[in-house]
């Protein structure tokens, strides 16, 4: 980062925070000892104390917001942590009906109906029902956190060529499109399902506010592809605003000065721009009719007064 003369300022409680300087609390006794680019046992445990203390100051409202470094996800697993990563940790201790990875970039925002889980269990866990939930979801903090008046949401075909008539597979016609149906009733909009090839191969996804994938993998490729160095991830779902960098631990290259810093920053920017459109959002929203309106009849969302909306800071 070409930074001279910098140095944090450290503190023991974000109360103690200088708003004009980088704070940073130590979480650590001097006796765990990490090792610079090495997946080790006292690792994750400092990983883990440091994610706890975090969550629990966001909770406590003591800070805002939440951006989480990667975490190697087989160092970190103990009795305090049997989760398979973040979003699943924190879904837990926020005690959430549900949530949504959401990635985001300039020009793209994915979503994903099953999570990290192996290939072969990705059919069997689709249902209309879980597609419906992760559609609302979806709509709704397209609307909350970024401010879009009435968001089109593009949906992937599992199968090749989206099942192909159902020659090469039933779940489009079985799962995906009832689950699609129930949502247009509702006043979502959605499209598809399309080939995931040949939908990102055209640049389709630039057309759409969101994408909801079927899979890890079949968002997750592309997306990074595209966006590895500015990509956000952000967490949809929960009571508070969490994101994080798109990238891993990277152990190969810790040390070495080469690794970028931009998604990180990304991410620091996507958390305070949707911090201040969910505030701005609840502010406007005050009124208990006016919040039941925006809630049940999402078709009608476009006769709200447009300020309640923030369209400059969408990502």
């Amino acid at each position: 980062m070409n930074i001279n003369n910098f140095s944090f300022n450290n503190i023991k409680s974000p109360e103690e925070a200088n708003h004009k300087k980088a704070n940073m609390i130590n979480c650590l006794d001097d006796n765990i000892r990490v090792e610079l680019g090495k997946s080790t046992e006292q690792g994750g445990e400092a990983a883990l104390i440091s994610l706890e203390r975090a969550v629990d100051d966001l909770l406590n409202g003591k800070i805002n917001v939440l951006i989480t470094a990667p975490i190697d996800k087989k160092n970190i697993q103990s009795e305090k942590f049997t989760f398979k990563g973040h979003t699943e940790y924190l879904r837990a201790k926020a005690n959430a009906a549900d949530v949504l990875m959401f990635m985001l970039s300039e020009n793209m925002r994915i979503g994903f109906a099953t999570g990290h889980v192996p290939l072969n269990m990705v059919s069997g866990l689709l249902t209309i029902e879980l597609l419906v939930r992760k559609l609302k979801l979806m709509n709704q903090s397209l609307m909350v956190d970024f401010g879009i008046r009435k968001p089109q949401i593009a949906v992937l075909g599992l199968n090749p060529h989206a099942g192909d008539s159902s020659l090469l597979g039933t779940e489009e016609a079985e799962i995906i499109i009832p689950a699609m149906k129930q949502c247009e009733r509702e006043g979502i909009m959605t499209f598809g399902p399309f080939p995931a090839d040949g939908f990102f191969g055209a640049g389709s996804f630039a057309r759409f506010d969101g994408i909801l994938s079927m899979y890890h993998d079949q968002g997750l490729a592309p997306f990074k592809a595209l966006s590895f160095d500015s990509g956000v991830n952000f967490t949809a779902g929960l009571p508070f605003v969490r994101t994080s960098p798109v990238h891993g631990t990277a152990f190969h290259i810790a040390g070495k000065g080469e690794a970028s810093e931009n998604s990180f920053r990304q991410a620091l920017y996507a958390a305070c721009s949707i911090l201040r459109n969910r505030q701005k959002y609840a502010d406007l929203t005050k009124d208990p009719l006016k919040k039941q309106d925006i809630e049940i009849h999402t078709d009608k969302v476009d006769e709200l007064p447009p300020e309640i909306f923030n369209t400059e800071q969408q990502l």
